[in-house]
This record gives C-alpha cells, sequence and structure tokens, in this order.
C-alpha cells in the first residue's frame, strides 16, 4: 500500500474542497440565508451523492482495467487532458464569488438534504470528474481495485464533508472576508488552476 499516493490524494481533495465551486458556493449561501445547520444539511446530501458515483466508478473502471492496461492508460490519459479542459475553463472565468443571499429561498432541512443528493447525482460532470481524478491514485497493486475506489471515495467525502462543515460554520466570517478582500477571490481561482494542472500531470507521469 503506498501512503505517499494517499497522502497526495488528501491533499489533493482539500485543495478542491476549498476552491470555489457549484456546491461549496451552495453551502456557502445556505448557510448564510438560513442558519448552518441548513448548510450542514446541504452538505450531507451533497456527500451522500458521492457514494453513486464511486459506485458506477468502482465497478465499470475496475472491470475495464481488468481487461486492458492500455484501456486504463487511455482513461488515464483522458482523465489528464479533462482536467486541463477544467482549468483552462476557470482561467477564463472572472475571479468573483457571488454570495448575495437576498433571493436565496428558505427550506426545510429535509428539503436541502435531498436537493444537495439530487444535485450531486444527477450532475454528469461529477461522473466525469471522478472518472478522471480517481484512477491515476490508486495505492496497491494487491488490493482489488473495487476495494480501492472504495477507499478513494471515503477518503473523499470524509475530507470533503470535513470543509463544507467548515465553510457552513464560519459562512458568516468568510462571506464578510470575500466582500471586503477581492484578493480572496483572484487567490483562490489561481489555486483551483494549479490544483487542476498538477493533479494532470501527476496523472499523465503515474504508473499504470
Amino acid at each position: 500500500m503506498n501512503y505517499e499516493i494517499l497522502s497526495a490524494f488528501i491533499l489533493a481533495t482539500s485543495a478542491l474542497a476549498i476552491s470555489p465551486g457549484p456546491d461549496n458556493i451552495f453551502v456557502l449561501t445556505q448557510s448564510i440565508a438560513n442558519g448552518t445547520k441548513y448548510g450542514l444539511s446541504t452538505t450531507a446530501g451533497l456527500i451522500s451523492g458521492c457514494i453513486v458515483h464511486t459506485t458506477l466508478l468502482a465497478f465499470g473502471v475496475s472491470a475495464l482495467i481488468k481487461e486492458n492496461d492500455q484501456i486504463f492508460f487511455i482513461i488515464k490519459l483522458f482523465g489528464a487532458l479533462y482536467l486541463f479542459f477544467l482549468a483552462y475553463k476557470v482561467y477564463r472565468t472572472k475571479a468573483h464569488i457571488a454570495i448575495d443571499n437576498a433571493e436565496t429561498p428558505k427550506k426545510s432541512l429535509g428539503q436541502l438534504f435531498r436537493q444537495g443528493f439530487t444535485m450531486n447525482v444527477l450532475n454528469p460532470k461529477v461522473t466525469i470528474f471522478f472518472l478522471a481524478f480517481f484512477p491515476g491514485f490508486l495505492f496497491s497493486e494487491d488490493l482489488n481495485t473495487v476495494i480501492q475506489f472504495y477507499v478513494l471515495g471515503l477518503l473523499f467525502m470524509i475530507v470533503t464533508f470535513f470543509i463544507f462543515s467548515t465553510i457552513a460554520l464560519l459562512s458568516g466570517a468568510i462571506a464578510i472576508q470575500i466582500k471586503k478582500h477581492s484578493g480572496i477571490e483572484v487567490f483562490l481561482k489561481w489555486l483551483q488552476i494549479v490544483v487542476f494542472i498538477g493533479i494532470a500531470i501527476f496523472l499523465l507521469f503515474s504508473d499504470n
């Protein structure tokens, strides 16, 4: 078992969770509009949806890996190219985080959990991202690949839940800092770009 790969995966997941995106911005706005526990409920829904994507990835890609090493290389190459594409998309967007909660609808805890779950499960971009991200971080030559994907999925969910929950708990302070310091938005934008490019390079040079 390669603990260095697992550590790199945790670090990359942490940077991705911190970088502004639809999910953590949604958690932030719901926390500001409704309160911390509503942000936590949203987080729980979003994280629960990852189980579905992890399962699809584990059984789908594991079967391909068993069939042909070249197919696995193609999957990782696709993953690297997709991450380069995501970095380019972030580069092209303005460094702005919209957190205006004036028109954020009030919803119950259950509604926000279901919305978070549905947002995650029905978003094909999450499946594509998991396909791009996970295969390069398989960490054992002996352990079954299905189990390895579930371990990575569990680590992804734990790290993301911790960071999203922190965003919910500190939502008020975060919103104030974002409004006061535009440089934060620029920093987070470039953090996201660096993370995407870094993971893509890691995939390209990692062993099959």
